[in-house]
């Protein structure tokens, strides 16, 4: 009998504070499903049911979606990545989570190797993309619409196509990551494993009592065994 393959949730880390993020991160997530035939599933927080009002309550909500995910897709675009997302993958990365950062922006940046502060790389068990979008999505336009004029481009809806086709390129690469991080195994020392989860609980001083967050992160640790992901 042929083993059913897993799913596997991934938090969505990026911006979503404006039109492009919102919609980027909408069609990236969407492409990423696809491209996977249903095999990973993106979280976006920008799609959450809000469970409160406050600051802290959207925080708290936003770091128990990222430990309760598989994998994390963290996306460093801009002259200086978000820092909220950069917060996030400092966090899977203490939870152990498999990685992929992901850089779709032309400009180059940081004190290191890569086009980001040092401090963000030489993780382990991460997986980089970098995608040249700018470069992708010309190519596109060239490649299909050579000689269409502007009228003819917006009227028929090209412009947002060849945008499709490029996010659906970098979504497939995405994919080929998770793939591969997935192969990469586990850091955290077995006999560790409880204790990490349970320091977790308390770390980020999520409200709720310690006994029901525990208790939480103890199913979230199970899970990510059954998994072979711990």
């Amino acid at each position: 009998m042929k083993k059913k393959q897993h799913s596997y949730t991934v938090y969505f880390g990026s911006e979503l504070f404006n039109l492009k993020h919102l919609i980027g991160n909408a069609y990236l997530a969407e492409a990423i499903y696809e491209k996977s035939h249903g095999k990973y599933l993106c979280r976006l927080p920008q799609d959450f049911e809000p469970r409160g009002k406050t600051a802290r309550t959207v925080r708290d909500q936003a770091i128990r979606a990222l430990l309760d995910c598989d994998l994390g897709l963290f996306c460093y675009d801009g002259a200086e990545p978000d820092t909220g997302t950069v917060v996030e993958f400092m966090l899977a990365k203490f939870a152990d989570i498999p990685a992929v950062i992901l850089r779709s922006d032309i400009r180059r940046g940081g004190d290191g190797p890569d086009p980001w502060d040092l401090m963000s790389s030489f993780f382990p068990r991460c997986v980089q993309v970098a995608a040249n979008s700018l470069s992708s999505y010309q190519a596109l336009m060239k490649h299909r619409h050579r000689r269409l004029d502007e009228v003819i481009r917006l009227a028929g809806q090209h412009s947002s196509a060849d945008a499709q086709a490029m996010c659906e390129q970098v979504a497939a690469a995405c994919v080929r990551a998770f793939d591969r991080v997935l192969t990469i195994e586990p850091v955290m020392p077995k006999h560790l494993r409880e204790e990490v989860y349970h320091w977790l609980a308390l770390m980020p001083d999520l409200r709720g009592k310690e006994k029901a967050l525990r208790k939480e992160l103890e199913a979230i640790l199970e899970r990510k065994v059954e998994k072979d992901l711990l």
